[in-house]
Order: structure tokens, then sequence, then C-alpha cells
């Protein structure tokens, strides 16, 4: 749309006009004079709803130090009772943020969640609440979604909560900390709720939440950005999305740190714990972890790291479980690194889908140190242990995988059904094809850096269909040089495009020099016949056609 000349002048007045529209309105808890429509200090509302209401959209409510622990609102036909109810699209803040500026909702005295719990704050869509300490909120102890959120109800994610502490609220069902809503920069800690304990439906970005409990997750149904999770006494995320987040010290029955349908980016799950049963980290089949980091996450039951998750570029380091899985149970894992995980089966991990990982100093009481019941590729398990079987694999598949240096009894790879196919083992494996037993030649296995020595015979030794990912977990390309790696790193770099495993077995250099040579004058170059899978020393030693027939 054009404008001309004579147009802009009013529109520029117009905008000026708008502008202009919203009002501040002023809150102090102290003040002599509450004035409507508290439009300065002198005139400040002693109480924020009664500032919230003299407001229209677009307006400031600007909030001064103080505990405020009166008034209250219902809002549409929720029966709870809302210390604060933001039922329009305004800005309510405080002047000197979280430490100084409370608002206090009502818990009921031993029942907790009785008729006259008063909720700390409902936000509508658009309405944005900044700089304060949510506390004491609680909700009704009948059920439904009305009742969710001790601290703070939202009606979605367009509800904007900042550099807010919500603690100490809890709420019968859902989300004792958070129902729905985006949280910047806020902590949240010390709620409770029966399923939720920090938030639920909620979008955390930069936020800390921190001793939450609850019976299936600390944050349920979350969309996390930036958070730090910790130490929720029943899940730090469920359904849920984070990014860049640190997930520790969190309790559940399941989940300890994450369970539901949950994706994580860059995150740090530390000392998780599930207390009665698996996922000490994460648990649930959909949920998944890219670029994260777990520490120290416990199960009572099965997978003190994952139970049922998908991690992709993760490292998962210290975790235990009591009976399956210290490390991973029943999931998908690529590009992954497990160190020093411990159960009684399957010390790193148990029942997994893993794919492109490494497994390092993994313990387990009886079977399965590194990996239980398990399908890996491009994998690498190093420095795992069992009590009877299968210190590095305890049954299952794996494909491009270093399984070296681990211990147990009866075999450091057990393998009753499955297969070993493209991978760098000790022993060599039998079930398989293209298996290897050559020193992997890490480049400090003492110091846990798995990645390859440029003389690694696992370099291009692996078979490209096994790949599921298109970086490796330093999240370089995952195929260099034409053909994947063996294990969960890539040479991003080799001389060579031969096999290094293949060119040292009939001594020829990997320096690229022999690629094009052909030392037994076959017509074939040594590319060519590592193709084949003919011998480069023998003449004799060619791919050809059988016999052309017309038999059917």
């Amino acid at each position: 749309m054009k404008f001309s000349a004579l147009q802009i002048p009013g529109i520029f007045l117009l905008l000026l006009a708008l502008h202009a529209s919203a009002t501040v309105r002023y809150v102090d808890l102290n003040s002599p004079n509450a004035t409507p429509p508290f439009t300065d200090w002198s005139t400040a509302a002693t109480n924020i709803q009664d500032a919230v209401d003299a407001a229209a959209s677009r307006d400031e409510v600007i909030v001064t130090n103080g505990t405020y622990k009166t008034g209250g609102r219902v809002v549409k036909s929720m029966s709870i009772t809302n210390r604060l109810a933001i039922d329009k699209p305004i800005h309510v803040r405080s002047v000197n943020g979280p430490g100084v500026t409370w608002i206090q909702g009502y818990r009921v005295p031993i029942t907790i969640y009785g008729t006259n719990a008063v909720r700390c704050a409902y936000l509508t869509n658009g309405a944005i609440l900044s700089g304060f300490t949510l506390t004491n909120g609680s909700t009704w102890s009948t059920g439904g979604m009305e009742n969710s959120g001790g601290g703070i109800w939202s009606e979605s994610v367009n509800s904007i909560v900042s550099n807010c502490v919500i603690t100490f609220n809890s709420a019968r069902d859902y989300a004792g900390g958070a129902y729905r809503g985006t949280l910047t920069n806020c902590i949240l800690t010390w709620n409770s709720a029966g399923l939720g304990g920090g938030a639920y439906l909620a979008v955390l970005k930069n936020s800390s939440i921190s001793n939450n409990s609850s019976s299936f997750g600390g944050i349920y149904s979350c969309t996390a950005v930036g958070c730090i999770i910790s130490s929720n006494a029943s899940g730090g995320a469920s359904s849920s999305i984070l990014t860049n987040c640190t997930v520790s010290f969190n309790l559940a029955q399941y989940g300890g740190g994450v369970s539901g349908n949950s994706t994580l980016n860059n995150c740090m799950l530390i000392g998780n714990k599930a207390y009665g049963g698996g996922g000490g980290g994460a648990y649930g089949s959909f949920v998944t972890l890219i670029n994260c980091t777990l520490i120290g996450n416990i199960a009572t039951d099965s997978g003190g790291g994952v139970y049922y998750s998908t991690l992709n570029n993760c490292m998962l380091v210290s975790n235990s479980a009591t009976y399956y899985g210290g490390g991973a149970y029943a999931g998908t894992i690529n590009n992954c690194v497990l160190s020093g995980n411990s159960a009684e089966f399957g010390g790193g991990a148990s029942n997994c889908g893993t794919r492109n990982s490494s497994f390092f100093g993994n313990t387990a009481s009886n079977a399965g140190g590194g990996a239980y019941t398990s399908a890996l590729n491009n994998c690498t398990l190093v420095g795992n242990t069992a009590a009877t079987a299968g210190g590095g694999i305890g049954d299952g598949t794996m494909n491009n995988c270093i399984a070296y240096f681990n211990n147990a009894p009866l075999g450091s790879n057990f393998i009753t059904y499955g297969g070993i196919n493209y991978c760098c083992t000790m022993p060599l494996a039998t079930n398989g094809i293209c298996n290897i037993a050559n020193t992997p030649l890490f480049v400090n296995f003492a110091g846990r850096d798995f990645h390859l020595q440029s003389n690694s015979p696992c370099i291009n030794s692996g078979n490209n269909s096994y790949v599921t990912t298109s970086t490796d977990l330093d999240g370089n390309p995952r195929i260099a040089g034409g053909t994947v790696d063996i294990g969960a790193y890539e040479v991003q770099s080799p001389a060579s495009t031969l096999s290094y495993a293949w060119a040292q077995q009939y001594g020829l250099p990997t320096d690229g020099s022999a690629d094009a040579a052909d030392p037994d004058s076959d017509g074939l170059n040594n590319w060519q016949e590592w193709i084949a899978g003919t011998v480069p020393t023998n003449s004799l030693s060619v791919l050809k056609m059988f016999s052309p027939s017309n038999n059917v």
C-alpha cells in the first residue's frame, strides 16, 4: 500500500496516539493514598489486582517491593481463586526483582489442597509477568486442568513469565509450579504436583527448575529452551523440548530426568534418579536427546541413564541401575559416549538400538556390561565389565562398532542371538561378517578420548548401509573419505580412501600412495580390489562373471 505525502503525518500522529494510549499503573503495598486509576506513586494501589483491574490492554503495571498476599479473583468458570488474575494483555513487572517482590498464594495446612486454596497467578493470552517470587500457591483437591498450576496458570504459551522465582507451590494433579505459559529466566523450585511438579505444558527458556516433586515428572508436557532442571522429586521433564539445559539430581518413579514425548537439545542430565522404575535420566520411547550429557543418573530398576529413549550425539557417564542398563535400557542411541555406567545387567546399555555411540568403563554384575540385548551401529564399547557374560555386549547386534577392552568371565561380547558385522572386537567376532581384531588405536584411551589415531584400522572400515545419522559425535560429517569409520568418531581427512584395516592386512600403505596402484598386475587397482573383495597381491584373485547360461 502506498501513502501520499499528505497522509504520512496523519499516520505518524495515529501511531503516537496509539503509543500514548498505554498507561502506567503503580502498586505500593504501603501506599498511603491508594486512589484509582493509580497512575503515579502518590496514588499507587496497595494490591496488584486493583491496578490490573484499572488497566487497559497494553498498559503496564509497576510494582514496588513487598509481599502481596491479600485479595484474589476467580477467573472464567474456574472455582480456584487467584491471588493475581491478569485477564488482559498487559505487562505486570516489579521494580527491583523477585528477591524483594513476592506474590503469595495460600496452601491449606496439612491437607494442602483444600477448597480455600489460592493460586498465585493467572495469565491470559498476551499477558506478561516479570520479576516476582510466586510462592505458597495451591489448587483444590478435585481433579481437572482448572485445578492445575499452583504457582501459575496460563491460557497458552502466549502468556509470558520472565525473571520469576516460582517456589513452594503445589497442585493436586498437574504443574505445582506453572501450568502452560512461556517462562524465561525463571527459577522453579520446591513445587509439587501429582503430575509435573515444576511445570506442565509450558515453554521454558533459560530457566532453573529444582527440587520439585510429582508422581510422574517435575516438568510434564513442556517445551524448555535454555533450562537448568535439577533435583525434582519425580523427574525433570516429560513430553518436552529442552535446549541448552541441565537436568540434574532429579528423582522419579519413572524418568528421573525426563519422560514422555520429549526432545532435549544440548542438555545436561546429572544425578537424576528413578526410585521405583526405569530411566534415572530419561524415560519413554518418545524421548529424544540430542547433544546431551547424562552423568550420575540412577534407576533402582533399569536404565540408569535412559529407558526406552533415543539419544543422538550424547554422553552418558557414571549412570547406574539396579537391574538392567546402567547407561541405557531399551532405547535407540546415536553418536553417543557411555562412560562408567553400571548395572546388574547391561552396565552401559540394555535392550537398546544404539547407533554411532561409545561405551567406556561400564560395569554390570551379571551380563552385558556395555550393552544387553541391543542393536548397535557405529558404536565404541570399551572398558566395560560384567560379572558373568558380555562385558561389552550381551546379546543383540553390532554393526560398524568397536568393542574392545571389555571384560566378563564368559566373554566380553556374549552373543547368543543377533550378530556382529563390520566391527573391531576383541576377541574377534565370528558370528558375522567383515570383522577385525586389530587394536583400534584411540587417541588417548586412558584419558577417554576415543577419537581414532590417523593410522587406526577402523578408518574407512565400516559399512555405509549401517549409517543412520549425518554427523558423528563431534558434529562432523559421519562419512569422510567415501566410507564410514568404525566407531563413534569419524576421521575427517583420511589420507587414503581404502579401508585401513584391509590395506594393513596386505601390507599396503595408508598414506594414499597405494590407492591407484596395481601390485599384482591383474588390471584392478587396490581400491577396486578392496571394493571387489579380491586379494590385491594375488593376480589369480579377480572379479569375473560366471559362464552365461539360459538355465532359469
